[in-house]
């Protein structure tokens, strides 16, 4: 069985490279590395090296096994294109998600400049979905670079939210993920910021999929926005999907 996921807009995880470094002021409270941390002290065998970039080879035919399709979160514990996770072994997890081609695989990145240049080498078939998180305004130029790459499905993780985000430039994207901070010292996030992300994806007709509020007291706060939830997914055709 695929590591079923508490996050809402997946079902699973699938993490063969592990461990990261802060990039932008949205690593501040990495709920990752806290975890990753707590995982070393419990000694789980994959976090030896607590948050160090550590890739894992034995992992990478966990999906292969799955036979139920499942939409699968990659690399929920790093990130796939840090610079030490080396081109070649990027190019093994894009082998097995074109092989095991019954899942849907979502991949999250914040360094889009090693995306732009390793994405004309891999191989993007119609399972895979490629986002970017954008946090602030300071990060806007990762959605540039998204556009670039040939994933068929474009995404956005507005997540943790820091700031208002008027100018969103939502050409070729195919969905939008808003979400504030949860968890120690958790940053607030503004109802207005998540009510004008939200408009600016209907009137581009992008899907939007809100997360939730966060903060220290995260299912207090729970996730409805004005009422409702916003669940949204994108628009991908049940055949792309082999069962």
């Amino acid at each position: 069985m695929a590591s079923r996921s508490l996050i809402e807009w997946t079902e699973a995880t699938w993490n063969p490279v592990t461990g990261c470094t802060k990039i932008s002021v949205g690593c501040k409270n990495c709920y990752a590395e806290r975890m990753a941390l707590r995982l070393k002290a419990m000694g789980q065998r994959n976090y030896v090296n607590g948050f160090r970039v550590t890739t894992h080879e034995d992992s990478l035919d966990l999906p292969l096994r799955w036979k139920s399709s499942q939409v699968v979160f990659v690399n929920s514990m790093g990130d796939l294109f840090h610079q030490n996770v080396s081109a070649p072994f990027i190019q093994k997890v894009f082998s097995v998600m074109n092989r095991a081609a019954w899942h849907r695989y979502q991949i999250l990145t914040k360094r889009s400049g090693r995306l732009t240049q390793l994405a004309p080498e891999l191989d993007w078939a119609e399972n895979i979905w490629m986002g970017v998180t954008v946090e602030s305004a300071e990060n806007l130029y990762r959605i540039a670079d998204l556009r670039r790459t040939k994933a068929k499905i474009k995404f956005l993780s507005l997540e943790p939210l820091l700031g208002p985000l008027p100018d969103l430039d939502l050409r070729g994207i195919d969905w939008v993920i808003v979400g504030g901070e949860s968890g120690p010292g958790a940053r607030p996030i503004q109802k207005e910021w998540v009510i004008e992300i939200r408009n600016q994806c209907l009137k581009s007709n992008v899907p939007f999929f809100f997360k939730q509020w966060g903060g220290t007291r995260k299912k207090k706060a729970g996730r409805m926005l004005e009422g409702r939830y916003w669940d949204e997914m994108p628009r991908v055709p049940e055949n792309n999907i082999q069962s």
